[in-house]
């Protein structure tokens, strides 16, 4: 099965998510990594898990929570985003729940999604954009096999008036 692995599987975003969606969404810490700058409510969450049924093709985006085999708990999320079909890329983020990290959770999710992509979505590449500060991922995204391609210099804003770099990573399936 394409969506399992020795410790984790994916599976797709439910109506009983909302509350799990809405502290992600909410969570000013996750709010950094995905430029989010407000809080999300609950009933555009709502909205939003009602249309979450449309594949890839249709939202060019899917998001997946990431659970355990054992207990089928929820441990995470990796988003699919600006999916082209057309050029067979697509953008590729994760989010481990901070009890859950440094188990190689992450590793094992981004080899899953690397597998997904090549074999059901037939994409050639994946990519990603992280933040110069975030270590940890970018950490996880060479162990990964990703390289570094591009340096978008002061691209995101971070103070009032102080900016930090965005590193580009590509990766060929």
């Amino acid at each position: 099965m394409l969506l399992k692995s020795n410790h984790i599987y994916f599976r797709a975003l439910e109506p009983f998510d909302l509350e799990l969606m809405y502290d992600i969404e909410n969570d000013t810490e996750v709010w950094k990594i995905s430029n989010t700058i407000h809080p999300f409510s609950k009933d555009v969450l709502l909205q939003y898990l009602q249309s979450a049924h449309q594949d890839i093709f249709t939202n060019k985006q899917l998001r997946l929570v990431i659970c355990l085999n054992d207990t089928s708990e929820p441990i995470g999320t990796i988003d699919l985003f600006e999916f082209d079909p057309l050029h067979l890329r697509v953008g590729v983020g994760i989010l481990i729940f901070k009890n859950f990290r440094k188990n190689g959770f992450a590793q094992e999710a981004i080899e899953l999604v690397k597998l997904y992509s090549k074999k059901v979505l037939l994409m050639n590449q994946l990519y990603c954009n992280i933040s110069s500060s975030n270590e940890g991922s970018i950490f996880l995204f060479e162990k990964c096999g990703f390289i570094r391609i591009g340096i978008k210099k002061q691209w995101n804003r971070i103070e009032k008036n102080q900016f930090e770099d965005e590193i580009l990573y590509q990766l060929l399936l």
